[in-house]
């Protein structure tokens, strides 16, 4: 069993590092501290003391809101950080930031372009790493996801979760990591020329042949939401990807979550999306603010699995 002193100290770059029982054991902690703000307990003194550096070089709404109110209520003091603030954006090496920063506070999370750079970070710091996004993966938005799936279906396991889009999408990276290590299925919908990172995607199926989960993928998005207990989807065109934002579009068009897709899964379907949304793009108006939309628990959920995930990892 994982308990509360074994992640402290650890880095989160992707949850390929993280184990089945290390991943419920954050679940189940967002859960607790979650009952424990409903019940009025909105500011503990878990991280009282402690500072944590947010570096931000994309624009972000949930993860750097729900970051800084998470720490606040942790009792730390977060200090939100975008690139052109820092000496990085003069040049100075991600080496010695990381060296730097390392003698102040007491974590990082950094939400980035290049995945890469979480990694030089991660390897120059002393202090635990938090990844708030990357091109590879969004650990924080898939923890908050299956903390909502659990709430929602009452199960984790057995479960069927239909993604419908781009095949390439570091949201699915996370979600196929996650889901196969908890044994949820995860169907993917996207054309045959978006496919997910080979590493991550060998790392999934070697733990959904422990797990008893099932991978697979079609072009077909009717075929993977058939029978789905969750639909999931997110932007065609990422932050960084202006360049090609016209051929995604194009070729991602005929996979647009709408009624008639969402009639072919679970009668008791929900329909999931990390946010933000391009409504009339991968989602229509119906559907996300239609009765299978679960959008605005799982966008809540966010602050308390970073509250867990903070709680757990800042020493």
């Amino acid at each position: 069993m994982t308990s509360p002193h074994e992640l402290k100290g650890r880095d989160l770059l992707c949850l390929t590092d993280y184990s089945a029982e290390q991943i419920t054991f954050l679940l189940d902690l967002a859960a607790q501290l979650k009952a424990r703000y409903y019940a009025g307990e909105r500011v503990l003194d878990v991280l009282r003391g402690r500072s944590i550096a947010m570096i931000f070089e994309k624009p972000s709404t949930r993860t750097r809101v729900s970051l800084q109110v998470a720490a606040y209520q942790l009792g730390a003091q977060p200090i939100v950080l975008s690139a052109s603030e820092l000496q990085l954006g003069r040049g100075e090496t991600i080496p010695d930031t990381a060296r730097t920063l390392s003698r102040f506070v007491d974590a990082i999370t950094a939400r980035v372009y290049r995945h890469s750079d979480l990694e030089v970070l991660a390897k120059y710091a002393t202090v635990p790493v938090i990844n708030a996004l990357s091109d590879l993966s969004h650990p924080l938005q898939a923890l908050a996801d299956f903390l909502t799936i659990r709430e929602k279906l009452g199960r984790l396991k057995g479960v069927k979760l239909a993604f419908v889009g781009d095949g390439s999408d570091n949201m699915l990276h996370s979600l196929l990591v996650a889901g196969s290590k908890l044994g949820v299925s995860v169907y993917v919908a996207s054309p045959s020329s978006l496919q997910p990172d080979k590493r991550i995607l060998e790392a999934a199926r070697r733990e959904a042949e422990a797990s008893g989960a099932e991978i697979r993928f079609t072009e077909d998005p009717f075929e993977a939401v058939d029978g789905a207990d969750v639909v999931y989807t997110d932007v065609w065109v990422s932050m960084g990807q202006e360049s090609v934002a016209e051929q995604k579009r194009r070729l991602l068009s005929p996979y647009q979550v709408n009624a008639k897709l969402m009639e072919r899964a679970s009668s008791r379907a929900i329909f999931m999306h990390c946010l933000p949304a391009h409504r009339g793009e991968e989602v229509t108006d119906e559907v996300i603010e239609g009765p299978w939309s679960v959008v605005w628990d799982e966008a809540e959920n966010r602050l308390h699995t970073a509250k867990a995930v903070l709680a757990s990892l800042v020493p």
